[in-house]
């Protein structure tokens, strides 16, 4: 697969920011995330009407929606101050790339998906730009398209994402149809968390780790589709659990087991191990904040298991799946103060930071991206029909909703001399494919 770029442009809001929204301070959160723009792949089938002027009008109405939507989203049309920990909303504007892809059809591509995961990071330029934000518009041969997006962590969480994607696909709908959008009736983000969120009191900010590097991770793409998940949820159910076990719940364990088993062969032993997974806290705040409020807000939800003396065998996966499933119930109804938001998130990173150093301890990072809307993103020519990340050098796991809904991707990135014997651990040979 051969990804040539032909035209790169910056998309400006349509209307200039105001001089009041000209700066915006980060969070303390915000300032201590990876300096990394997380890539997202949304792909597209072709169609009879694909042409070279429906690919015109395609790229023309991608280009204005996206100028219109900065309007509201401004700071991703700005530029991080590293320094000063802050974003110029100068409004210079978003990356946009214009590409064409030779030597493979869309439909080659998705029939191939776990092959091609190297390669993906191609139909997604500006990672290692000034920007906050690109885009690029990928163009098949065929009339398959594939846009890629990324957005600086230092700005947004996937719930902030969420919120843009949608929000920019709904001003490319109302664009194919002629109609001005309802003014009430859009999303209107809201940003600047630390003036919502005041701390007087933070605690010690711990150095965050450095990424694995991507000469030393390996990612592969895990699928676990419905059918095995019911199976998964039926072997993992004891009566004496309050409800049944979600989809996301049963393969965090299983990751987190087939994780175990990797531990036990690098050191001998079974070892004491943290499975975090990251939780919106937004509904969790006190007064509550806006579902729209754009940042990271991301807490961690963190389970642990420690072996059981001398005992080497792994846990029952009903085990951990017991774990996981009273950490995630206390966490729903746990809720903190504006003023103990930040402090609480700063705190929760720091402990498992320090549990990282000293060593004795496995700590497995989660992301659930499942339920998220983002097989909602329709520009105008259907839903689409595959989402994807890149190859990633943060060590993680990271869950994705399959196309029907039903199953689950698990994007996992590890040090490469673990992946092999993650592979061939008997729970992930049962009930995945990869």
């Amino acid at each position: 697969m051969e990804v040539q770029i032909l035209c790169t442009k910056l998309i400006k809001p349509s209307a200039p920011t105001p001089p009041h929204r000209r700066t915006l301070k980060l969070s303390p959160v915000d300032r201590i995330q990876y300096s990394i723009k997380p890539a997202s792949l949304f792909y597209y089938s072709a169609d009879s009407s694909t042409g070279t002027e429906e690919i015109e009008r395609r790229i023309y109405r991608l280009e204005t929606s996206l100028s219109e939507t900065l309007t509201r989203f401004y700071p991703l049309a700005g530029r991080y101050i590293k320094d000063g920990n802050w974003v110029d909303c100068n409004d210079e504007g978003v990356e946009f790339f214009v590409a064409k892809v030779k030597g493979c059809r869309l439909s080659q591509l998705l029939s191939r998906r776990n092959e091609m995961i190297d390669q993906l990071v191609h139909l997604a330029g500006g990672g290692f730009t000034s920007s906050v934000a690109s885009v690029q518009m990928n163009m098949f041969e065929c009339g398959g398209l594939v846009i890629g997006v990324r957005v600086s962590h230092h700005l947004f969480d996937a719930f902030s994402a969420a919120n843009f994607l949608t929000s920019w696909a709904s001003t490319a709908i109302s664009r194919q149809a002629g109609i001005d959008e309802d003014h009430e009736a859009l999303v209107w983000p809201t940003f600047g968390l630390t003036s919502f969120l005041q701390a007087n009191d933070l605690p010690e900010i711990k150095p965050t780790p450095p990424l694995m590097g991507t000469d030393n991770s390996e990612t592969k793409r895990i699928v676990f589709d419905g059918a095995k998940i019911s199976a998964l949820r039926a072997i993992s159910h004891d009566p004496s659990f309050p409800r049944k076990p979600s989809r996301v719940e049963v393969v965090t364990a299983l990751i987190w087991r087939a994780r175990m088993g990797v531990s036990r062969a690098k050191h001998g032993r079974l070892r004491t191990s943290l499975a975090s997974h990251s939780i919106n806290l937004r509904p969790r705040i006190v007064p509550p904040l806006s579902a729209l409020s754009c940042g990271n807000l991301q807490s961690r939800v963190t389970t642990r298991f420690v072996p059981d003396g001398e005992v080497e065998e792994l846990p029952e996966l009903k085990d951990l799946v017991g774990l996981l499933m009273d950490s995630f119930t206390k966490s729903k109804e746990t809720f903190v103060t504006r003023e103990d938001a930040f402090p609480t998130l700063l705190q929760k990173r720091n402990e498992l930071h320090e549990a990282t150093e000293k060593g004795e301890v496995d700590v497995y990072m989660f992301t659930s991206w499942c339920r998220f809307p983002f097989y909602e993103v329709d520009f105008g020519w259907g839903k689409p029909v595959w989402l994807s990340r890149t190859h990633s050098a943060y060590e993680a796991a990271t869950l994705l909703d399959t196309e029907d809904g039903d199953g689950i991707e698990a994007w996992v990135s590890f040090n490469k001399q673990d992946m092999p014997l993650f592979l061939q651990d008997r729970d992930v040979l049962a009930f995945s494919s990869h």
